[in-house]
């Protein structure tokens, strides 16, 4: 019987080796001052959850990951006014604690936002992450407008549409009244129209030549949520003067923005984690999930869940890990509790 049932991962081993998550047996954690203990009932996988595995030295491990969460609070501290044990609440937590990989786990209040009543624990849990990601690049790092309908006219280009933080964005957006093209394989394109993409735009094309192909010379801004390297140039003749690329994902080595001058276009970073890594502004990401909540629990945007497992274990986690690292998965994958070892 396990008191906190985890799973730990150890020294960054190769995926597929037994050792690179190990059922283990954890205190159950008490509430700091300002956190709150929450009983996890459902978790979502990122492609940050195999990165920061893989990246493990022996100095690092064991190390409990995991992000994306839903479940239920079960104890909250002294200084939690806004919670109260009972609620059900959803959160993608930080880097610099345990995470999600466990079966109780210590999260600070600022950073959870209530589960929509109306959504299962599965698809709350894969709402956080991506769904922060995707409003801080839209409405924080381009400056566009958090209410609906209020960027009409303007248009954005996703490139990787059909990814768990494209199908976000693209929803965000169209609730704000955007033009949006994105691309993904043909296979994906009824998914991008049902994620609120207006053109969608086939990645092994010359995209410069489909987008002015669409109409669009140019557009207001270009999210990049792939490797930026292969795209900054095509976003740098494709952003509109005084318009932004927004990128995820670390570049391997400089980048040449040369092109960006001419344009005063801006290029803008966005990681979700900088806020609680260096304890900026953590709050706002309570208040954007539940921004996010409402929106999902009137049917605005979706959590875009397309493959789920039954139960949270070393080998489901392993599996859907694995799968997004191919990297050809739509949406997102959940899993559900309970936990076993």
């Amino acid at each position: 019987m396990f008191e906190n049932l985890g799973f730990a991962a150890y020294d960054g081993v190769a995926l597929d080796d037994a050792a690179s998550l190990v059922p283990i047996d954890l205190k159950r954690p008490n509430p700091g001052t300002d956190d709150v203990v929450v009983q996890v009932q459902a978790i979502a996988l990122n492609p940050v959850d195999e990165k920061q595995r893989a990246a493990l030295n022996q100095q690092q491990a064991p190390r409990i990951l995991g992000y994306d969460a839903c479940g239920v609070i079960t104890a909250v501290g002294s200084g939690v006014s806004r919670f109260k044990p009972g609620e059900r609440v959803m959160y993608a937590g930080t880097t610099k604690r345990p995470g999600s990989f466990e079966q109780y786990q210590a999260v600070a209040a600022e950073l959870i936002a209530q589960a929509p009543a109306n959504l299962t624990a599965g698809d709350a849990a894969a709402l956080p992450l991506v769904g922060l990601t995707a409003w801080e690049l839209l409405f924080e790092k381009m400056n566009f407008v958090p209410a609906a309908q209020a960027n009409k006219g303007k248009t954005l280009l996703i490139i990787n549409g059909a990814g768990g933080v494209g199908s976000m964005l693209s929803q965000l957006a169209h609730w704000t009244g955007m033009t949006v093209l994105a691309t993904a394989s043909t296979r994906h394109f009824d998914w991008l129209a049902r994620h609120g993409v207006d053109v969608p735009l086939n990645y092994h094309e010359d995209l410069i030549a489909a987008v002015h192909a669409a109409g669009y010379p140019v557009v207001d801004a270009v999210a990049i949520l792939y490797a930026t390297e292969p795209y900054l140039d095509l976003a740098a003749q494709l952003v509109a003067p005084f318009g932004h690329v927004g990128a995820v994902a670390t570049p391997q080595g400089p980048l040449d923005v040369t092109a960006l001058k001419p344009k005063g276009a801006s290029l803008d970073f966005e990681f979700m984690f900088a806020k609680s890594d260096f304890h900026h502004d953590m709050a706002s990401q309570g208040h954007i999930l539940s921004q996010l909540a409402t929106l999902a629990a009137v049917g605005l945007i979706d959590p875009s869940v397309t493959t789920r497992f039954d139960k949270i274990n070393a080998a489901n986690i392993k599996t859907g890990l694995r799968t997004l690292m191919a990297g050809h998965q739509a949406g997102k994958i959940v899993l559900d509790g309970p936990f076993e070892a």
